[in-house]
């Protein structure tokens, strides 16, 4: 059975930063943090994480890994993968915890789509600000081939790894729709958090936002079944468990961009669903005031 001990990861803001520590201390591991220039220098003086001074091996190349984690927001994407190519090898296993239903396939069209995984992360309550990272819980990553049922060997190669570092996992038989739910997620919850200013605690607590939480992922839905994917009103109650696992005061990714004025991933969530509206013919009517929401508190915001 294949093993995996090194592992480059590129993209440490506030979910690459939690897994990084994980990793770091695993026994048996050798990470390895893909950055160069300036952020290299900036990275090599350390991270706080949970108010504790973190110091990670960064290097700009190195040789090919037997694992490399893409954990970059999606516009980064493009950069990062010719950022890591030295460390892909031929049987380097590329796994994409970025947001959003298209990354591997970007992934996949520089180095092919044979060793890409899929893979999302669930229940990770990590924040970033200008003290550094902080997070109560490290979720679980759903991770795998698009179907996996029986669990491929190189899947539970890298299961067990993340075991071994205290990565909680999961290998949903269908990673497509785990990939979908996923995204209806995010469409509801990062989307309406950016538009209230609201942590998670919001969404459980006052009806208004949680309506408006679940009406963005009522139009994902509608989109899923129209894909041939098929998500249903159950699965938009899964994230109500998810959310009363979550710090009240945790805030999503988008939430945490809009506050620090960097570029959010709007055009992954609200812009996405009104493109695949388009295309299947499906109304979205909710996500493009969002959208149009957001993206005008985005330019407000660079105004001053």
């Amino acid at each position: 059975m294949r093993t995996i001990r090194r592992v480059a990861l590129i993209g440490l803001g506030a979910i690459g930063s939690a897994y990084a520590q994980r990793l770091n201390s695993a026994q048996g591991a050798e990470l390895t943090v893909v950055a160069g220039g300036m952020r290299k220098a900036r990275l090599e003086n350390g991270v706080t994480i949970n108010g504790e001074r973190v110091f990670f091996s960064v290097a700009e190349e190195g040789p090919p890994a037997d694992l490399v984690l893409f954990c970059t927001k999606y516009h980064q994407l493009d950069q990062a993968i010719r950022d890591v190519k030295s460390f892909v090898g031929p049987d380097t296993l590329l796994l994409s915890l970025l947001n959003g239903i298209s990354g591997e396939s970007r992934i996949g069209k520089t180095y092919g789509m044979d060793n890409v995984l899929y893979g999302r992360c669930v229940g990770i309550d990590a924040v970033r600000d200008e003290t550094g990272v902080r997070f109560s819980s490290v979720g679980h990553i759903q991770f795998g081939r698009l179907k996996n049922d029986p669990v491929p060997p190189e899947v539970q190669a890298v299961a067990a790894f993340f075991g071994a570092a205290g990565i909680p996992s999961e290998v949903p038989a269908d990673m497509r729709r785990a990939i979908w739910w996923k995204f209806m997620v995010n469409v509801g919850v990062n989307q309406a958090s950016a538009v209230l200013g609201a942590p998670y605690g919001v969404f459980m607590d006052v009806p208004e936002a949680h309506k408006l939480m679940r009406s963005a992922m009522e139009e994902v839905v509608a989109l899923s079944k129209a894909a041939g994917v098929n998500l249903v009103p159950k699965d938009m109650d899964e994230l109500d468990r998810v959310l009363s696992g979550l710090s009240k005061n945790g805030k999503t990714s988008m939430l945490q961009d809009m506050e620090a004025g960097r570029k959010t991933e709007v055009e992954l969530f609200s812009g996405a669903v009104m493109e695949l509206g388009r295309e299947y013919g499906v109304p979205t009517p909710v996500n493009e005031m969002l959208h149009m929401i957001i993206v005008a508190k985005e330019k407000a915001a660079r105004l001053g």
